[in-house]
């Protein structure tokens, strides 16, 4: 090699000066000198002709909103530049407009989205991992919560703070004080996330233990898949809007708010950044108090439509809704058509506040309120036994202030009528009011207290009513922030 000829030269200079005792001690410094010049020579050689065995390749950057071609192909953690090693990036998944928010029953993780973009609520996508062999990243997250109520009397549901429930005044019986642990709201969930040539891939499925009212029934709240903006499975409808939900520690929230779990399919359309159209398909079901002989059919889906504009200020939304209610008396059918539109939203007020609001009209929609789901009042059956769709309307707001990075409260109200008809029963629901102010201090990420007063009240078609208070307490624990 061309560095032998030094090499040889220094060994010879080393070996030849113990010969000439005559040498001075000041020749032998010298040749040390050349010594260490000849090796440093030889180390500098060395590096120039051996390529550095650790060298990192750096890949040319993606385009904005697009990923690279490698990060397609491998599944290994992709860690931002000066954020901790353990936050992973889940490939091809883009950022939230929304501005970011907390919530303890946290709605928004759940909802699907354009192209299964990230939620306001879990910005990061903390806590997935790759699975050996494949391009699917996954997470086990969910919280454990523990719930204490204390009523001022007692209600209807002694989990949930349901204003449609309470008693009227002269109940019997309900003018008792009641006292109430329960961990019901703990809650399990499983994901997995990949970017396919068609665009990202999502499945989520999601369970908590609110199956019974005596019991912890293991309850299926989501399962479905997204790809692209294609969804098709068990989860939110699209008339109601997860991201306008208010922060409370009662599960429940507003009764005026719109709320259901359905099975559906829908698809979104993209018109520019932040701005969407979505067409849903979801299963129907006609609820109306009917007698033993009378039974509701269902002979079209519900279809839904959904306009929406997404900015770093917050949201809007504008949601239709169409359905054909009918049922069946020995051999004659009788059909009646409802609908009914929503309007929610979100919007940030500086740096340490946040507005949540909703407004809903309808014939024919209780299956979809919060309050008056599963009571049976989509639709009477008049004296003549037509069915007549009943109309409702209500609205809500939910007020966040953070103090701090650790501290928050909520103001909440809401507001749902029911219109008067004389085909309806004396003791039936005809509105509600609910309240919520609350105090909730998160120290760490994954450990939330805090105390929340509620307050409701309720009227039937009679006119009697009633009201209540609740005072709650919440601890939560996190599984994955």
């Amino acid at each position: 090699m061309r560095f032998r000829t030094p090499t040889i030269a220094c060994l010879l200079a080393l070996t030849a000066a113990p010969a000439h005792g005559q040498d001075t001690a000041e020749s032998l410094r010298g040749e040390i000198e050349v010594l260490k010049r000849s090796l440093q020579s030889l180390e500098a050689r060395l590096q120039a002709i051996e390529p550095t065995p650790f060298a990192a390749t750096t890949a040319p950057a993606p385009a904005p909103g697009k990923p690279s071609t490698a990060a397609v192909a491998s599944v290994a953690p992709q860690v931002t530049a000066g954020a901790s090693p353990a936050v992973t990036e889940v490939p091809g998944v883009l950022p939230s407009l929304l501005p970011d928010r907390e919530s303890v029953a946290d709605p928004s993780s759940a909802a699907s989205r354009v192209d299964n973009s990230a939620s306001p609520t879990d910005p990061e996508l903390k806590g997935f991992f790759a699975i050996p062999g494949t391009e699917s990243m996954i997470r086990i997250g969910g919280y454990a919560k523990l719930d204490a109520i204390y009523d001022s009397r007692k209600l209807g549901d002694q989990d949930q703070f349901i204003t449609a429930a309470i008693p009227v005044s002269s109940a019997p019986g309900s003018d008792v004080t009641n006292f109430n642990l329960h961990a019901k709201q703990t809650r399990f969930s499983f994901e997995a996330r990949r970017q396919l040539p068609r665009g990202n891939l999502r499945f989520y499925l999601e369970n908590d233990f609110f199956g019974g009212s005596d019991g912890y029934e293991f309850r299926l709240r989501h399962a479905y898949g997204q790809l692209g903006n294609t969804y098709a499975g068990y989860g939110y409808s699209m008339f109601m809007d997860a991201d306008a939900l208010p922060d409370t520690l009662d599960f429940e929230g507003p009764g005026s708010a719109p709320y259901l779990l359905v099975a559906g399919i829908h698809h979104s359309f993209e018109f520019g950044k932040g701005n969407s159209l979505t067409l849903a398909v979801e299963n129907p079901e006609t609820q109306i108090a009917a007698a033993e002989d009378e039974t509701s059919t269902n002979r079209m889906p519900d279809v839904a439509a959904t306009a929406r504009i997404e900015r770093d200020w917050g949201h809007l939304q504008l949601s239709g809704l169409l359905r054909r209610l009918s049922y069946i008396k020995d051999d004659s059918k009788r059909h009646d058509y409802a609908g009914g539109v929503s309007f929610t939203g979100s919007a940030a007020a500086g740096e340490q506040d946040l507005l949540l609001f909703g407004a809903n009209w309808g014939e024919g929609i209780a299956r979809y309120i919060a309050d008056i789901g599963g009571s049976g009042l989509d639709a009477a059956i008049d004296a003549n036994g037509d069915l007549r769709a009943l109309t409702s309307y209500g609205g809500f707001f939910g007020y966040t202030h953070y103090w701090n990075q650790e501290w928050r409260s909520n103001l909440v109200y809401g507001y749902l009528h029911l219109d008067d008809e004389v085909f309806l029963s004396a003791d039936t629901f005809r509105r509600s009011q609910y309240g919520a102010l609350n105090l909730i201090w998160s120290p760490a990420p994954s450990w939330t207290m805090g105390m929340e007063l509620l307050y409701g009240q309720y009227q039937q078609q009679d006119g009697r009513d009633g009201d209540a208070l609740r005072l709650q307490g919440s601890l939560q624990y996190n599984f994955i922030k």
